[in-house]
């Protein structure tokens, strides 16, 4: 595995996870050997694309075609007031460059489409979605399942949070959520708020499954969503079953994300 031999100067930086009797220098070469994509460069993706990078994920790719705005300055950690109204990517290679020069940074400054998702997606370790709308949500998850790639799900709003991992032999978050709900009935970031130290959390969260996964230790968060509640500090795990009518990951799967519209309520044609 390359990473195997780590010089001194990774000996030392990593030198808290090469004493953990779970990771050691056999789990940091996996880390520095892995492969990460990350959906979304804002609030959730901060922290994620911030730990991953500390961690040493060897490979980050980072997919997201916003530019930065002040308003997202309040929770999007990576990015700062001289960076606003430039591209989030660009900003986040250059925070990774900064922080961890053992990271290969892999930018796409586009939009995940029915079209590039199978490309950006396939052979990955891990993928990460860190977006703010159902359609990519939908998205993420049907082109994971399909390819058999493990990712984490967050999502934020006001106080509230939630996360859920997906693995190739468990339920998936349309066995939770069949279809989204239509346009304009839930309310986004913009209209409804959001705690700025929120997306830190569950962004943390997702960080920690992919790091799990990839060390392959402890229990991830499969067949269970786990909520969160800033307000009461409170979390809440809700078992969750396969269902074996899921249009995904049922018994009767589509073929491809190109059979479905990820518009609207994001239903499979």
């Amino acid at each position: 595995m390359a990473g195997l031999d780590l010089d001194p100067t990774q000996l030392d930086r990593y030198s808290r996870h090469i004493i953990m009797d779970d990771v050691g220098p056999e789990g940091q070469a996996a880390l520095l050997d892995a492969d990460v994509l990350v959906v979304g460069a804002g609030g959730l993706g901060s922290p994620v694309i911030e730990y991953l990078a500390a961690a040493g994920v060897g490979t980050l790719a980072v997919v997201d075609d916003d530019t930065i705005e002040r308003s997202n300055l309040q929770r999007q950690i990576i990015h700062r007031d001289a960076d606003v109204g430039t591209s989030k990517v660009d900003s986040a290679r250059r925070f990774v460059a900064d922080l961890n020069p053992d990271i290969d940074f892999e930018g796409h400054d586009v939009r995940l489409t029915s079209e590039n998702a199978r490309d950006l997606v396939t052979d990955r370790d891990f993928v990460v979605d860190c977006t703010d709308n159902f359609g990519t949500r939908y998205l993420v998850n049907d082109a994971c399942v399909l390819a058999g790639v493990p990712f984490s799900h967050g999502a934020i709003y006001k106080f509230e949070g939630q996360a859920i991992t997906v693995t190739p032999d468990g339920p998936c978050y349309r066995c939770v959520f069949p279809e989204a709900p239509e346009e304009g009935t839930v309310p986004d970031c913009a209209t409804a708020g959001v705690l700025g130290v929120l997306p830190g959390t569950v962004g943390c969260l997702q960080a920690t499954e992919a790091v799990k996964s990839i060390l392959g230790v402890g229990d991830l968060l499969t067949g269970k969503m786990l909520h969160y509640d800033a307000a009461t500090v409170g979390f809440e795990e809700v078992p969750i079953a396969q269902n074996p009518d899921c249009p995904v990951c049922g018994d009767d799967p589509i073929e491809s994300v190109e059979d479905v519209e990820y518009t609207g309520g994001c239903t499979v044609a």
